[in-house]
């Protein structure tokens, strides 16, 4: 089955935008967390991962300290894992601390229906027992099927369930943007309004 094709609907966040959001979200953790003591950053695979490395920059032009940070790949807790590809490409989870009795800040693009969180959960609690883990999204775009929700939010995003959501960074994608898309033959997507 081929997936229909997609146009881009409206640009929600642009270059500018995603350093805003950023930024605010920067000073919400220390704000919470009460500065960087004992805070970790843990970015999901693989634009989650820059996002936390954005975010540890900007905590640390803030703070002038730096907070630790790391990688999360959580291909094989995903549960649909057979579903997705039959061989998975699997790779290095890179935190170089010990997550044990940390406040670690879980980093996501986009925040849809909280299974990847739900993945990204099983996976840190093997790797130790944090303190605290909280989560902080660029995009929380609603639809949610567990009962996870963001500390942390870039922007809300009112969507459909047939709409997609693309973050683009520079350093995978040559662009900086977030996007909607819609799928081409969506009747609700050429009206005015219409999502």
């Amino acid at each position: 089955m081929t997936e229909p094709a997609y146009h881009e609907k409206a640009k929600v966040l642009d270059a500018d935008g995603i350093r805003r959001a950023l930024t605010r979200i920067a000073h919400e953790i220390l704000e919470h967390n009460k500065g960087t003591a004992g805070v970790a950053l843990v970015g999901i695979r693989t634009r989650g991962a820059l996002l936390a490395q954005r975010l540890a920059q900007a905590i640390e032009a803030i703070d002038q300290r730096p907070v630790q940070v790391g990688i999360l790949d959580i291909t094989l807790y995903r549960d649909d894992v057979s579903r997705a590809t039959p061989q998975p490409v699997v790779r290095a989870t890179e935190i170089p601390f010990d997550v044990t009795d940390q406040d670690v800040v879980l980093v996501d693009d986009v925040l849809f229906t909280g299974r990847t969180i739900r993945a990204a959960l099983n996976a840190l609690n093997d790797l130790g027992r944090p303190r605290t883990i909280q989560l902080a999204v660029l995009v929380d775009r609603g639809h949610r099927e567990l009962p996870i929700r963001a500390d942390y939010a870039g922007k809300n995003i009112p969507t459909s369930r047939r709409e997609r959501v693309q973050v683009r960074l520079r350093e995978v994608d040559e662009a900086e943007e977030v996007v909607i898309e819609a799928p081409a033959a969506d009747p609700a997507a050429s009206t005015p309004g219409g999502r």
